[in-house]
């Protein structure tokens, strides 16, 4: 028996560290790890000791004899990687604990801006360090912690979100506390955050998407793939808005996973979300949908798609949706399983009464068309020669890519929004040096790339920086205690609250939602999420 990586890796490489033959990978010191759409078990190396599977935070790893008729392409796409990429797998040698001697310059004390993973990853990369004392104060616009495992991820995707168990054992650890409620740059700047704190880590990610910069783009019903994902998952920021379903066809502009999860949400039946965690709101309008098409349409061929293997696997198994491919497609001799998969879409026969999903390869969007609002829109060959198309749709998603907003007081580079950095120190360009005290993780560091697990790795190398920085006392010296600095927040933001507040939201959500066979039915209304934090009742504050 040999064990398995299947569609929910996070690959945030806990596994990795645990197997004692070497048998993972790529690990994250090897140069895939950075591209790559999930971990992999080579079974000719695995020794069937479970190791793996006991800590992965997502129960995505599993025994090739638990496979079912739906993940056993998984045993084909662990082995295929090692066909790809020989690497000799081998017992590795655990490093020893760091000597340190001399005084500890410590506690170390870091403010982290954002509640998300790489948030989450970087305070216990902190927290869990053994050569430095540590205090890490994190800081949530909102009252309610996850950043992109509550609001990006899929609410079908629920192993997926189980990362946040994870992230619930960090804000247990001794010298963590929460600031939830409380908004960096308006409550509080980051400057008085350096009076408080040796470093400031800012992993806000990315909150703007990109723009297609064509005519008709703002049309109402064209909008962001961001804000659809922001609304079904519940943001309070996006709970109010609609969007138009009266349609037979919506059209998702963009090949990445983002783009897959939306036209999955539009076609299934809203019933089969029930279980998962979408918005009371969204599950309503999904309900009276009268979509029965959604196109997503990439510019560049099948070979170029961005979506990874296990999102497209994971579309093709649902039971009550067809996909299929436009003009049909066939794959080159020795194609990859992705490449294979999508050959395997082109020739599935569509059925009468079902809604359908077309992987449309090869046409740009050039304008979106219509007079009020989204009648169309109009689609050329990208590559290949012939006429433009114009297509009937009553909903255009523009799933090109996120990108981080300028942060007050920080450097921005505008073209790739991000905050100039190196390693994770943020540099000023115009003085071509570091500035002190102040880093980045995320996407608000390095751009909207790789899924949930890279952040580990990016944050731990943020901390590297911070702890180095410390022991070299290149780090301003706070002259403010952090009691102080409650206080502080305390008068300025009155309802805030900390972490214990966050779990009573947490364990008032899965309640209500164990009540009706779900796995949390969300909170949306921040009164609600005030309410319930302090310990009184909401239930007057529930979508009905």
């Amino acid at each position: 028996m040999t064990y398995v990586v299947t569609q929910a890796c996070c690959n945030d490489a806990t596994c990795v560290a645990v197997c004692p033959v070497n048998c993972i990978h790529p690990t994250p010191d090897e140069a895939h790890y950075a591209r790559t759409e999930m971990l992999y078990i080579d079974p000719d190396a695995c020794i069937d000791c479970g190791a793996c599977a006991d800590v992965c935070p997502v129960d995505a790893i599993v025994p090739d004899s638990d496979l079912t008729p739906e993940t056993e392409i998984y045993q084909d796409l662990n082995a295929a990687y090692f066909l790809g990429n020989p690497t000799v797998s081998r017992p590795s040698e655990v490093p020893p604990e760091p000597v340190v001697t001399g005084d500890r310059p410590g506690p170390l004390r870091v403010a982290i801006v954002g509640s998300g993973p790489s948030a989450f990853y970087a305070a216990e990369e902190l927290l869990s360090r053994r050569d430095v004392d540590v205090e890490v104060s994190m800081f949530e616009r909102l009252p309610v912690a996850g950043g992109l495992v509550r609001f990006g991820v899929a609410p079908d995707h629920q192993t997926t979100k189980a990362v946040e168990r994870v992230f619930a054992r960090t804000a247990g650890r001794d010298g963590f506390r929460a600031f939830l409620g409380v908004d960096v740059g308006r409550d509080i700047t980051v400057d008085e955050l350096l009076e408080y704190h040796h470093a400031v880590i800012h992993a806000s990610g990315a909150s703007d998407d990109r723009k297609l910069g064509v005519p008709g783009e703002d049309l109402p019903g064209s909008v962001a793939a961001r804000e659809f994902v922001a609304w079904y998952n519940g943001h309070p920021d996006y709970a109010d808005r609609t969007f138009d379903l009266s349609g037979r066809r919506a059209v998702v502009i963009g090949n990445g996973n983002v783009a897959l999860d939306v036209a999955r949400i539009l076609a299934r039946d809203p019933e089969r979300l029930v279980p998962g965690d979408i918005a009371e709101h969204a599950l309503a309008a999904l309900r009276h949908s009268a979509i029965e098409e959604v196109v997503v349409l990439g510019r560049r061929g099948p070979e170029h798609g961005a979506f990874t293997t296990p999102e497209l696997l994971a579309l093709g198994s649902l039971p009550e949706v067809d996909v299929t491919v436009h003009g049909g497609y066939d794959a080159p001799d020795a194609a990859s399983i992705k490449l294979q998969t999508i050959a395997e879409y082109a020739r599935r026969i569509p059925q009468p009464g079902r809604r359908r999903i077309t992987l449309r390869f090869h046409g740009a969007p050039v304008e979106v068309l219509g007079g009020s609002h989204v009648e169309g829109i109009r689609i050329a060959p990208y590559g290949e020669v012939g006429a433009a198309e114009d297509l009937a749709c009553s909903l255009v998603l523009r799933s090109v890519g996120y990108r981080g907003r300028p942060l007050a007081g920080l450097p921005f580079d505008t073209e790739r929004g991000t905050v100039p950095n190196v390693a994770g120190r943020v540099v000023d360009p115009a003085e071509d040096r570091a500035v002190p005290g102040v880093y980045v993780a995320g996407w608000i560091k390095r751009g909207p790339t790789g899924v949930i697990g890279t952040n580990r790795y990016c944050a731990a190398e943020t901390v590297d920086a911070i702890v180095s920085d410390h022991e070299r006392a290149l780090l301003p010296q706070p002259p403010h205690t952090g009691d102080e600095l409650a206080a502080i927040v305390e008068s300025r933001c009155p309802d805030s609250f900390g972490f214990d507040g966050w779990r009573r939201i947490d364990r008032h959500e899965r309640t209500e939602g164990r009540r009706s066979g779900r796995a949390r039915q969300k909170l949306v209304a921040v009164d609600a999420m005030l309410a319930v934090a302090r310990g009184g009742a909401a239930d007057q504050h529930l979508p009905q």
